[in-house]
């Protein structure tokens, strides 16, 4: 029997453009609805009827679909939106697109054809992926980063400020070489981190040296690679701000491997806490965001959502803090917290 997925390969269109046509939605172009209509009457495409029913009716499933599972960030986010779409009698399902555009279109697709009731999403760079969502008016809640090309709601923190907050504090410990790692240029958080790294080197009146910034995907081989080529060069930071927690491990890997000790060779601050921050030797500065609380406020917006599709975008920025510990003082004295 031939499946939708048999059908978009035939006319050459996405799972999703099958789904648009064969529900009678308007917002696919004349031309392109029919090759898929000849191709379902090829391929005498007959959806279930009892199947197409029950996901018609089904209005109280979520998709959450993150960039990277193994990221511990996602674990409280998660928890915090599973903990209000259960209140609200909604079950969650997880998807992983891995940082890749690829992956991610798939999951939409499905997304689409399973007539999901919302979508919280941290989307990769491909802006054309929620457009298809919002032309099918699933309701879309974009969280951690911004969606390129897409009026959502969203649920942030103000990175370019942490990011500042981190770097200032790098300043006055007397820091003067302080290199940055940051994630890929085209996500909105890489770019935000970088500028508030920026910021406080223009403020206190430091040159921006672009050799001390190295740009990584956002994983634990991206900071070990970015770290060493840091590491190699003359001359070598005395301290660095990672953008992101696996960035992170990654550069304290590689300076464990290059015997460079922390913070007396070179002095380290991490963005996003790290489970085991405390226990790592010396403990580990970081600037920790609300994770449970980006989940919660993501699954409350899109309860509004679906309860008013016509109402504007909402952005929501919450608060970070900046856990000052010994991988950042020169010079050794009680572990601070500040926001």
């Amino acid at each position: 029997m031939a499946t939708i997925y048999d059908v978009a390969r035939r006319a050459k269109v996405s799972a999703s453009t099958v789904s648009r046509v064969l529900n009678g939605k308007q917002s696919v172009d004349a031309i392109l609805a029919e090759r898929v209509r000849e191709a379902a009457r090829d391929l005498d495409y007959r959806p279930n009827a009892l199947a197409r029913s029950l996901r018609r009716s089904q209005t109280h499933l979520w998709a959450v679909l993150v960039s990277d599972i193994n990221n511990p960030f996602f674990t409280a986010l998660v928890r915090g939106v599973e903990d209000v779409a259960q209140r609200s009698r909604y079950s969650v399902v997880l998807c992983n697109s891995d940082e890749n555009p690829d992956k991610e279109a798939s999951y939409i697709a499905a997304i689409l054809a399973e007539q999901i009731a919302g979508v919280i999403i941290s989307p990769t760079n491909r802006s054309g992926h929620l457009r298809q969502l919002l032309d099918a008016d699933v309701p879309i809640v974009a969280i951690d980063r911004k969606a390129r090309g897409a009026r959502v709601d969203t649920v942030t923190v103000d990175n370019t400020e942490a990011a500042e907050l981190a770097t200032n504090h790098l300043l006055s410990e007397g820091f003067v070489r302080i290199a940055c790692i940051t994630g890929p240029r085209d996500i909105s958080t890489a770019e935000e981190r970088l500028e508030g790294y920026r910021r406080a080197l223009r403020a206190a009146g430091r040159e921006y040296d672009p050799r001390q910034v190295r740009y990584a995907d956002f994983r634990e081989q991206g900071g070990y690679t970015a770290m060493a080529e840091l590491l190699d060069h003359t001359p070598r930071p005395d301290a660095v701000f990672a953008t992101n927690n696996l960035l992170t491990v990654g550069a304290l890997e590689c300076m464990v491997d290059r015997g460079v000790r922390v913070p007396d060779d070179v002095g380290v601050f991490g963005f996003d806490d790290v489970p085991s921050a405390t226990l790592i030797r010396p403990p580990l500065s970081t600037i920790t965001q609300p994770t449970y609380d980006i989940g919660r406020t993501a699954a409350e917006l899109l309860l509004r959502r679906i309860a008013d599709p016509s109402r504007p975008p909402t952005l929501s920025v919450l608060p970070t803090h900046l856990h000052v510990r010994a991988s950042s003082l020169k010079r050794p004295r009680g572990t601070e917290s500040r926001r």
